[in-house]
């Protein structure tokens, strides 16, 4: 069989036309040496079968909440507002330069639960929920500045260009619904813009493209292409996927080093069937009016982030593995970046996701799919316990910083490490971002140092070579 008349690029400009974005960006995404099966999304096995989480929705909070001012309530703190820090170093912030006294948190804690957690007056309802989180509030990381802190907390990496978490845990796991992307990615809406390092945080790396995250657009049509043009039938759409994919196959035949192509062979079989998959999944009018008020669609300064909420719960309930949702854009006040009023900033940013995050654990408890689905809550970084000179805002603290856990195997009601009295630096059982990532795979049933990639002759980990799983908050 000959294809000489017609070229590949072609090819691809004509069988694009009504396939999905992720098709699209599947195919044009940077070469990669792979080693994957032909059907790269194919459902696995885990190393630990008894496992109990399925899939994973990570709530972020970018731009950096600050951990003093919403789960971690510190007594001295309050009791030596207007100190001076000491032994502080300036170098820790970001504004080397704008170093003031120490700042008391302005917002009431208050004990919640049967655990008697403190809980900021940000989040009455989460606080609602504590019984079944398990908080880390001895995290740390290694970087002060927001993109290498948010590579190092998807990647693990602080550099661009790694596996992001999500990547890792579809190429370990595959998918059990072959109509809809296995990782899916929305990000702020409220024209705030992308988290710093846009998509490199929810990328593939040197992975094959297929398992990079699907981004719903959080404007118009979430994903383009979805409909037919009016010109084009759904049978000739398929002869034309049909004649690409024997012109790939073709070519594969010929070069079977060349495995990247069975991951865009299979990006645009995904984006074929998702063309009636997605719609449905996305149609948030088949949820009752109790359900959509729940999670406030009905409260305009909550609704956009309740809708992605719900849209994450119909997602993991039909299947789909890895979650990841942004509050937030970038950085300063278009995130809970609060460095100039953390009253004005965190108040507006926890008014916006306290009412969808605690009825997104209400939901998934009530529809029996809360043990199977690992809920993650924190940001790249914490705050720090001083307030910025001549404001009433903090800034940076890669030192410690507070990330909760619920569901997926997780022992709820505990806290895990502490950090100091004034909440400066993580002291007690700390956690790096590897041993986070550790934890997240082990809770999905990998073996962080049994899932590796071999890319430019050595295997590559999400942990790299460090982490442990922290062992004191599992179920």
């Amino acid at each position: 069989m000959s294809f000489d008349y017609l070229t590949r690029r072609r090819l691809l400009r004509q069988a694009g036309i009504g396939f999905g974005s992720v098709a699209l960006a599947s195919m044009l995404a940077t070469e990669s040496d792979a080693n994957e099966v032909r059907d790269p999304l194919a459902l696995k096995a885990p190393h630990e079968p008894t496992a109990k989480a399925k899939a994973v929705i990570w709530l972020f909070m970018n731009g950096g909440p600050s951990h003093v001012d919403t789960w971690d309530f510190k007594p001295e703190l309050q009791k030596k507002h207007d100190q001076q820090l000491a032994g502080f170093d300036k170098n820790t912030g970001f504004f080397t330069e704008q170093v003031g006294p120490l700042m008391k948190s302005p917002f009431e804690f208050t004990p919640r639960g049967e655990s008697g957690k403190l809980v900021s007056s940000l989040f009455p309802k989460v606080g609602e929920h504590v019984d079944d989180l398990a908080f880390l509030h001895s995290c740390w990381t290694d970087s002060n500045n927001h993109s290498p802190a948010l590579f190092m907390m998807n990647t693990g990496m602080t550099r661009m260009g790694f596996p992001c978490a999500g990547a890792w845990a579809t190429y370990g796991l595959g998918t059990v619904n072959q109509s809809l992307p296995a990782f899916v990615v929305m990000s702020d809406p409220l024209g705030r813009g992308l988290p710093k390092g846009y998509s490199q945080n929810w990328g593939a790396g040197f992975l094959p493209s297929v398992y990079q995250g699907t981004w719903l657009k959080p404007d118009g049509e979430p994903i383009d292409n979805l409909k037919l043009p009016p010109e084009h039938s759904k049978d000739r759409q398929r002869k034309m996927l049909d004649l690409l994919a024997a012109v790939n196959g073709e070519h594969f035949g010929r070069h079977p080093a060349e495995k990247e192509l069975a991951a865009r062979i299979e990006s645009f079989e995904l984006a074929y069937r998702m063309q009636s998959a997605a719609p449905e999944a996305l149609d948030l009018a088949q949820e009752t009016a109790e359900t959509q008020s729940l999670y406030g669609l009905d409260d305009e300064k909550c609704a956009h982030f309740g809708k992605q909420c719900l849209i994450a719960r119909r997602m993991v309930e039909r299947g789909v593995r890895f979650v990841q949702i942004y509050s937030g854009g970038m950085e300063n006040e278009r995130s809970w970046d609060g460095h100039s009023d953390i009253i004005k900033n965190h108040g507006g940013f926890a008014a916006e996701t306290d009412t969808p995050v605690a009825a997104l654990l209400t939901d998934l408890k009530r529809q029996g799919l809360l043990d199977s689905t690992l809920v993650i809550w924190g940001g790249e970084f914490g705050r720090l316990p001083i307030c910025q000179k001549g404001s009433t805002g903090r800034d940076h603290n890669p030192h410690a910083f507070t990330v909760w856990m619920a569901g997926g195997g997780v022992k709820g009601g505990v806290s895990h490490g502490a950090t100091d009295e004034v909440g400066f630096k993580a002291v007690e059982k700390k956690v790096g971002v590897h041993d986070l990532h550790a934890t997240i795979l082990h809770l999905l049933g990998l073996d962080h140092e049994r899932l590796t990639y071999r890319y430019s002759g050595r295997d590559f980990r999400l942990t790299d070579v460090a982490g442990n799983v922290v062992r004191e908050i599992l179920a």
